[in-house]
């Protein structure tokens, strides 16, 4: 296994960081860097940046319009991006619903749907989670009934990940009843502004509405919307699953916050305090950790072997580590990580003012939306059980 990157990929690297440097805008920078908060125009504003350099669908092979990169082209792309502060590419439509797309779906689908992901146009959602079915998927309920030339979609998704935003949302559906629940489902492509689809956003413990309910009341979907064959979506949905664990793990990004915490820490005066540098370094160790994890796995693709399939064991150890840099963010700011005040937020004072500090801002809401990653995209738990299974058998 050979970790170093050879002098064509450390080219690479140079072209990624001295383009996007020059081209992602110093406030919407300015902002990641300091976790304040980011409009829809600011994260739609960078992807179609980065669609306009053919860039948006950086891990597409070129035969859908991608840049054909290599497994450690994308990571050095990724890690550029992460360390210039540029926000996260929203995965749902250009990571995890095109593959889809390109993997089951028919050219005419491909055609249709493709472009408009690619350029950054069309804002996607994800209709996965149920009231009733998060880490539990196969006992999805949303039922879509055949009728002609079209299904009949009645039921509710929801923790729709910036869902308000949403133009179209791919969503697991309920075809049939018969047999083991995962052969009843189907994947189904709605626009989200068909008649009867309704989203109502979640309000969180930091304000924000990251979140929402999307609820389908007799929504009338097109047959030639349905990707693969009906009842076969769960055979989609494990293929989608793979790429959304990878990219919870976002090791990039935590290179670039581990940087923020030791900022904050010598902000705030404990930088010297050798019991809390202990906890930056164990941190630091378990980053460095993650990343030799995810070079071994761009190691055995780039030699040709069947890269090793952990991508449960990235979405653990990747969701903890984010939550772990969040509190020491806390611990490290003490009583000022403390004041969120929402009002002040949507009026834009996020400690950002002249002569300010902003390395503080806005810590609660960072330590509040961090809980949520070791239950998403499969819990913990549940992906601790799929990694036994898979070693002990």
């Amino acid at each position: 296994m050979d970790l170093a990157f050879t002098p064509e990929e450390q080219a690479f690297r140079e072209e990624v960081r001295a383009w996007v440097r020059s081209n992602l805008p110093e406030d919407i920078a300015h902002k990641v860097r300091n976790a304040l908060r980011l409009s829809r125009d600011d994260l739609q504003r960078w992807a179609k940046i980065l669609g306009n350099r053919g860039w948006l669908g950086h891990g597409w092979p070129t035969a859908f319009g991608g840049p054909g990169w290599s497994a450690v082209q994308k990571h050095l792309f990724e890690e550029e991006c992460a360390l210039a502060c540029a926000p996260r590419v929203i995965p749902f439509g250009p990571v995890m619903v095109a593959p889809v797309i390109m993997a089951f779906g028919n050219a005419e689908q491909q055609q249709r749907f493709l472009p408009g992901i690619a350029s950054g146009e069309v804002w996607w959602s994800q209709g996965y989670s149920e009231p009733g079915s998060g880490s539990d998927l196969a006992s999805v309920k949303t039922r879509a009934e055949r009728q002609g030339d079209h299904y009949l979609v009645n039921g509710q998704k929801t923790w729709t990940t910036l869902g308000q935003y949403g133009e179209w949302i791919f969503c697991l559906v309920r075809t049939s009843t018969e047999g083991k629940p995962q052969t009843g489902i189907s994947f189904l492509l709605i626009d989200m502004k068909t008649p009867g689809v309704t989203v109502r956003p979640i309000k969180l413990l930091d304000g924000e509405c990251e979140v929402n309910e999307v609820f389908f009341d007799n929504v009338k979907v097109p047959v030639e919307n349905l990707i693969g064959e009906e009842n076969q979506g769960w055979t989609y949905a494990k293929h989608l699953l793979s790429h959304e664990r990878t990219n919870i793990a976002d090791v990039n990004r935590s290179k670039r916050e581990l940087e923020r915490l030791k900022r904050i820490a010598k902000a705030e005066g404990v930088w010297e305090d050798q019991r809390f540098r202990d906890q930056i370094a164990l941190l630091e160790i378990d980053v460095i950790a993650l990343e030799m994890m995810v070079l071994r796995v761009l190691s055995a693709e780039t030699s040709g072997k069947n890269p090793l399939d952990i991508a449960g064991l990235l979405k653990i150890k990747g969701s903890e580590i984010q939550q772990r840099y969040s509190e020491l963010m806390m611990l490290a700011a003490g009583p000022f990580s403390l004041p969120f005040i929402e009002e002040a937020m949507e009026a834009g004072w996020q400690g950002d003012f002249p002569g300010g500090d902003v390395a503080n801002a806005p810590l609660a809401s960072t330590y509040f939306n961090m809980r949520k990653t070791t239950i998403y995209g499969g819990s913990n738990e549940v992906q601790r059980n799929i990694v036994a299974q898979t070693v002990f058998g």
